[in-house]
């Protein structure tokens, strides 16, 4: 039987420190302002973490604020929705969930 011994208080600190830069480099996360008025594709506030993307009248997706990720998925009703993208771009989140122009 082989036992790892453990990493040093000193190895784990440096760790520490270098995943918490990284994570302050992240941009912060505030509601996305509403689509102008004459877009085709407007999205909505639906939960504190949930914007519900509606296109030619009709929910097309969801987008997921997970800390500075926004996670599109794709389908009209939550439950059943596909995850299509994971982004730190709000317009490539919405972008990834709209039917495509004609």
């Amino acid at each position: 039987m082989v036992l790892e011994t453990p990493a040093s208080s000193s190895r784990r600190n440096a760790v520490r420190a270098r995943a918490l830069r990284a994570l302050k480099e992240l941009p912060t996360r505030r509601p996305e302002p509403p689509a102008p008025q004459d877009a085709a594709v407007w999205w909505e506030l639906v939960d504190i973490d949930r914007y519900r993307v509606i296109a030619d009248g009709r929910t097309v997706g969801f987008i997921d604020v997970v800390g500075a990720v926004f996670v599109a998925l794709a389908g009209p009703r939550y439950a059943r929705a596909v995850e299509v993208l994971q982004t730190l771009d709000f317009a490539a989140a919405v972008a990834a969930v709209s039917p495509p122009e004609s």
